[in-house]
């Protein structure tokens, strides 16, 4: 077993070498990495052979299915060009679907039910409310994070027990692509980074530190490190992969787990805006909820990039079912070409599709989601 789980890792370590470094989270022995980046880079097609030896004696299904994903990618890497959705459903254990604009549509019709009343169009609508609630002071959040995040955690105490002297911390950003990132540094050490150059929405503070921290990305990572010790394999974490889509799911998820009906918004209207001149509008559940709809649009531009489409016509996609703006447009387009890690996208929408009729009100489900290695096939009504 522990010359079956170097060889994982050390597959693992030198398909992300080959991909430039953006596929893993790695926690596992130093040794392993720096043999990884220091030896003589293998050809894609070997690594390719080797997850086919691995997958022969794989000691789990969950771990069969991130080999597969492996294989997949460094097929992907030789240069195999599988349809984007056989690709994804290598990779991710789910086959991802084109949704018809009509799911959009709907969402849109949420959304102009829950924005308040005024002149424009539903996307302008949409960007004023946003504007009305945007933090003017930036240097102000890393206190409004934590504030966030002593709650977040106190309410997925409820659920399953954090260990008391946890520390997460913010540390305000530039020069990177994500909005907000959740990073678990280990032991009970984390930081929720955030990108300073981007307008900051008030009203997506629990919404982001809830999928970023808990129960969330940081949440998962510190749970499953002390309910699976032991496990070389749980610190090796391939992105592209079937555990990634139960991972998004969650993070969308994370605030109606907490947070349900209107409880998220009385919280912010209590804690947060009286003391930051916002004056709240509209109907947060109901926007979050389109918001996560709208993760979709996201899969459908992957599925026209890969058919070949031009960047105008995916920019007007996102435009026109996104409700973006021209400066969100030209942040998200480059995520969307076709790449290695192109199946990623779809963890979001199907994640959260996928959980939350699963897991949405039932705690001791997201205690499995928190301390288990599931992957999709494991969630079932």
């Amino acid at each position: 077993m522990h010359d079956w789980q170097r060889d994982y890792a050390m597959l693992a370590l030198r398909i992300n070498r080959l991909a430039g470094g953006a596929l893993l989270i790695y926690r596992g022995p130093e040794a392993w990495s720096t043999q990884a980046a220091s030896e003589p880079p293998p050809s894609p097609g070997a690594l390719a052979d080797e997850a086919e030896r691995l997958l022969e004696s794989a000691p789990s299904a969950y771990l069969a299915g991130h080999v597969r994903a492996m294989r997949a990618v460094a097929r992907y890497l030789d240069g195999e060009r599988l349809p984007l959705a056989e690709y994804a459903r290598q990779c991710l254990g789910l086959e991802p679907r084109r949704l018809p604009e009509e799911v959009f549509e709907e969402a849109h019709g949420e959304l102009d039910a829950a924005l308040p009343k005024g002149p424009g169009s539903l996307a302008e609508r949409l960007q004023a409310w946003q504007a009305a609630h945007t933090l003017g002071q930036i240097e102000r959040l890393p206190d409004l994070v934590a504030r966030a995040v002593a709650e977040t955690r106190a309410r997925t105490n409820a659920i399953i027990p954090l260990p008391e002297d946890e520390v997460v911390g913010c540390r305000l950003v530039e020069g990177v692509s994500f909005h907000g990132a959740g990073d678990y540094e280990g032991g009970l050490r984390s930081t929720i980074h955030i990108n300073k150059a981007i307008p900051f929405n008030l009203a997506d503070l629990l919404y982001l530190v809830a999928h970023e921290g808990h129960p969330g990305h940081i949440a998962e990572s510190m749970l499953k490190e002390i309910h699976l010790a032991g496990r070389a394999d749980r610190r090796v974490r391939f992105m592209v992969s079937p555990s990634f889509v139960l991972s998004e799911g969650l993070g969308l998820l994370a605030e109606e787990i907490l947070f349900p009906g209107d409880e998220a918004q009385v919280w912010l209207n209590r804690r947060v805006f009286p003391e930051t001149g916002i004056r709240p509008s509209g109907d947060l559940a109901a926007i979050h909820h389109a918001k996560n709809v709208l993760w979709g649009v996201w899969g459908n531009v992957a599925f026209l990039a890969a058919e070949g489409r031009t960047d105008a016509d995916l920019a007007a996609y996102l435009a026109r079912w996104s409700l973006y703006s021209d400066a969100e447009v030209a942040l998200v387009l480059g995520l969307l070409r076709p790449s290695p890690t192109s199946p990623y996208i779809f963890g979001y929408f199907h994640g959260w599709e996928l959980l939350r009729p699963w897991a949405a009100t039932r705690p001791e489900r997201v205690r499995r989601l928190l301390t288990e290695q599931l992957l999709p096939s494991d969630v079932a009504l």
